[in-house]
Formats: structure tokens, sequence, C-alpha cells
């Protein structure tokens, strides 16, 4: 088959990677570097597997900017572009879906094309209507970031929406992908599978902000928070897996969703969805407020990134903890080797790891790491378990 995947995130890199291995694959992306790693065999993203697969696999997959040079003969058109939260309508930002939905019914009428990108409830119902002549299905991803493909060739689930023959081809090209034998495949309703989306990701922020409000008790109250969190997970029903406390949840997924599924229950009575999004941000005050009380000079934020082994660190909260302090005239430096600026949101930017040590008397790391084993004594971070679950 021949297989065209637009957008070059985690979901899209991770996707053309997994099915180039026994199909023609183009890669699209509107960012030529990115498009420039991709041809020279180097993975754009942070995720080792698919640095290695490009590396040492044999992969029919070329990559271009030219969606519609890369249309003619695709089989499958795989829509896996950004679809951020827009505050001001209060609706995941799904232009560029459309834009590539539109750029395909206009040049490959007939072509089955296959949004992975998140949307809001009713999206592929609307677009269905909008562009008839070819066939939309709608699968969720349920990618980490830093293990796309890792996640991709041993997926919890495959849910394809809507049952039918495209769909069923869809879900064989995943299946055949993987290194599982009992993957379980679901074929829903569209309206149900785009619901499976947030409500997974809203389920997830929730068991974070339960175990960072847990930690906020502890915290308050002098209490062991390791101590409680282990003696609640040796329950089978609750588990010692994603557990470990952080500064929030964050990244790239889970506050737009959790946003996303609360404007969706608008005339839908409910009171937990609203209390997972006021929880995140509760949190954050909770850690600004401590680290305030420190007294600090100097505050360092070392990595904007929520996890380890990532390269993204849009809305991570660390950066809601950081405006937080400076709104009180604190100074905040930052260690952050992603960034090649001098400055971010007007606070200094270190490139020398032990200036900026030095520099600061109080550290903030969501994770710990062993770079910052030798000052300790000037970190804080509610990381106790080493790990991001």
């Amino acid at each position: 088959m021949r297989i065209v995947v637009v957008g070059m995130g985690y979901v899209g890199m991770a996707s053309a990677v997994l099915l180039a291995q026994r199909h023609e694959v183009v890669a699209v992306d509107i960012n030529a570097d990115r498009i420039a790693q991709i041809s020279a065999g180097r993975s754009p993203i942070v995720d080792p597997d698919i640095s290695d697969f490009l590396a040492t696999k044999q992969l029919n997959l070329t990559a271009t900017t030219d969606l519609v040079e890369a249309l003619p003969g695709a089989d499958f058109v795989i829509v896996a572009t950004p679809t951020d939260y827009d505050p001001d309508t209060q609706f995941f930002n799904t232009s560029t879906v459309e834009a590539v939905l539109r750029t395909v019914a206009e040049n490959a009428p007939g072509t089955t094309a296959v949004v992975k990108s998140t949307i809001p409830v009713g999206f592929t119902a609307g677009v269905r209507e909008d562009f008839p002549g070819i066939t939309i299905l709608f699968s969720p991803e349920f990618l980490r970031e830093g293990r796309a493909l890792h996640d991709n060739l041993h997926p919890s689930r495959i849910v394809v929406a809507d049952p039918g023959p495209e769909a069923e081809a869809f879900a064989g090209l995943l299946a055949e992908a993987s290194l599982d034998d009992d993957t379980p495949v679901l074929f829903t309703g569209a309206a149900e599978a785009e619901a499976v989306k947030l409500f997974a990701n809203t389920f997830l922020a929730m068991r974070v902000a339960y175990f960072n409000e847990l930690d906020t008790y502890a915290a308050t109250h002098g209490l062991d928070t390791r101590q409680i969190i282990s003696g609640v997970g040796l329950d089978p029903r609750i588990g010692h897996f994603y557990n470990n406390p952080s500064f929030g949840y964050g990244g790239y997924c889970l506050p737009k969703d959790t946003k996303q599924l609360l404007a969706n229950y608008q005339n839908v009575p409910q009171t937990l969805i609203q209390a997972i999004v006021d929880s995140n941000s509760t949190r954050k005050d909770f850690i600004a407020f401590d680290v305030i009380d420190r007294n600090p000079k100097v505050v360092g934020i070392y990595r904007l990134a929520m996890k380890a082994g990532s390269d993204n660190f849009r809305a991570s909260s660390i950066q809601g903890i950081m405006k937080r302090i400076k709104a009180k005239g604190i100074p905040v430096v930052l260690f952050e080797p992603l960034l090649e600026e001098a400055e971010f949101y007007r606070s200094e930017v270190i490139k020398d790891l032990d200036e900026f040590k030095s520099r600061c008397d109080v550290i903030l790391a969501n994770r710990m790491s062993d770079e910052l084993s030798d000052v300790a004594d000037k970190v804080y971070t509610r990381d106790l378990f080493g790990g991001d679950s």
C-alpha cells in the first residue's frame, strides 16, 4: 500500500516509521528542516526507537513538504497535525486538520483519510459532511512522548471509527505492524472514538492530580508521602503505577484534552471534570508558594520538559510555577539545553550547568537527575520514585 502521513510530530513520525517497514510511506510536513532530517535518516523528535529504526531498518520512507505531490496513488492519508486548545473558543483549533482534508478532497477524491490528531467530540461527523468525496475515519492514538514508536509496536488497543472495509483495512495495518499477537481491536462510532481519547487522557490526568493532592496533604502535615502512596498502591485495584508526584500534569496532551472534554460537557451536569482541571492550577499554586516561603534570592528551573526522554515542553506545569514565582519579584534563571535563545519569557537561559548551579540557591526539578546530585541540598522536587509513572 501507499500511505501518506501528514504532520511529523510524535504521532505522525511514529506512524510513518511503523508502517514503512512493510509499505510505501511518504512523510509530509510544512517544516523543511524536519523533512531534511527525515530524508537524511535522522529523527526530528526525541524517540530512541524511531532513531534506531531510521538508522538500522530497511524502511520504504520518503519525505516532502508538498502534500499535493505526495497524494497520487495514496490508499490512506493519515492526518497527525497539531490541534492546540484555543481558550477563546474553548475548543481545539482544528484548522490544520481541516486544511489537510480539504487538500485531499480536492486532489485525491476517493481516498481514505484517517485522522489521528486529537479532536473534539462530533468533529468527524462534521468534516464528513464538509468533504463527502473522501472517506474519513478517526483512529485515536495512545502514545507517550519519547516512547511513541514503542507504543505503536506494543499497542494497548487499536480503535478505529467507523466499522466498514476501510476501517478494517486500516486496523489491519496497525495490527500487522504490532509485535504483540493479542492487541484488542475495537470498532466504534466516530463520536464514541473521539470520546475514548478524551476520557482516557482525562482519567490519567485525574490520577496524576489525585497523587499530587495526596502529596500536598502529606507535605502540609509533615507526613511521609512515599509511605502513604506505597500503602495505597498495595491495593491491586489501585496499583503501583502512574503515582509519582509532580509539579502538575503537563505536556502536550493532558492539559488540552481535559479542557476540551470539559468544554464538551456544556449543558451536561458534572463536577469531577471541572475539579480535575482546577486541581492542576491548585497544585501549581502550592508548589510556587512552598518555594516562595523559602525566601530564595534566585530560583533556578532545571529543564522545562515534563518528563525524561522528551524534547517537548509545551504547557509544562513548571512554566506556570515559574510565572507565579516571578510575579513575586524573585529572579528566575533556566537551564534548558533545548533552548537556543538567551532568554525565555524574560528569564535568563544559562548554557553552562555549573554556572547555573552556582547562581541559584533553590533549583526546581520536576524530575530529579544525576546531574544535580552534587547540589541536592538546593534541589526542590516532588519526585519520589524516579520516574514518570
